[in-house]
């Protein structure tokens, strides 16, 4: 099963099933032996009372950003140390769900991330379609990652490309994640393209999971109101991206 990682409010809408949920994803620390109590709140929007299913998954993300479920445990999977409040929730029109779970990593558990995702299926009652009674689902996935014993990221930068997103060309950074948790790149930068237009740029917002290398492109900030900017290449950079504490300088001329 694949699909987007979504960003909040995660919400979902197929005909009779309708659900809003907060967080839309969790990043918490656990301690080895302790157990860990979060809280999930699924709002149903739909017009009749809504049927959902819950479950955890792993998952990867891919290449090209899309996420990946599976239902299988992954090798190393974390999910085992996971429990739900429950596994099927019926919903009022309108109302809100308080769903807690837990993470317990065992006593002993080395420094590393937890990761995971809760599932939030709604399955309504069979629906006509023609000459036959279909089910109508949709389905959600918030992932949740947990660092145990002070695991954490260690971001670098190796490479800055040109790269065609969206049919346009697309300044990339990429950045390797020599530490045991996934980490993030925020911050402004400041860009200068071929018209000598300046541009306030700033990283897409993508986990670099530990041990990976990712492409993550540098966008201008979108002005409200106003239609993206046009990048003219060779466009140059100049700034810190920034991850938790930490900055990572970046320097660069990029040119298709």
């Amino acid at each position: 099963m694949s699909g987007l990682l979504l960003l909040a409010p995660l919400a979902s809408q197929a005909q009779g099933f309708a659900a809003y949920i907060t967080p839309p994803r969790f990043e918490v620390q656990a301690t080895a032996g302790q157990s860990l109590r979060q809280v999930l709140e699924i709002q149903h929007v739909g017009q009749q009372k809504g049927n959902f299913r819950i479950y955890t998954s792993d998952w990867t993300l891919n290449a090209d950003n899309s996420v990946t479920f599976s239902e299988e445990l992954a090798a190393d999977s974390c999910r085992p140390w996971v429990a739900i409040e429950r596994r099927d929730l019926v919903i009022e029109p309108g109302a809100r769900y308080r769903f807690r779970f837990e993470i317990t990593p065992p006593p002993g558990t080395t420094a590393r991330e937890c990761r995971f995702a809760l599932m939030v299926e709604g399955l309504d009652a069979a629906q006509a379609q023609g000459n036959l009674n279909m089910p109508v689902s949709g389905r959600i996935g918030v992932v949740v990652y947990a660092a145990i014993g002070g695991a954490a990221p260690q971001l670098e930068l190796v490479g800055t490309k040109v790269s065609t997103v969206n049919g346009k060309p697309t300044a990339v950074v990429e950045v390797r994640n020599r530490g045991n948790a996934h980490g993030r790149l925020e911050g402004f930068v400041n860009g200068t393209d071929a018209s000598g237009s300046r541009l306030e740029m700033a990283p897409a917002d993508l986990p670099i999971l530990a041990g990976e290398t990712r492409a993550v492109t540098i966008n201008p900030v979108a002005e409200e109101g106003k239609p993206p900017r046009e990048v003219r290449f060779p466009l140059s950079i100049k700034g810190n991206l920034e991850w938790g504490k930490n900055r990572l300088p970046l320097d660069a001329s990029f040119a298709p």
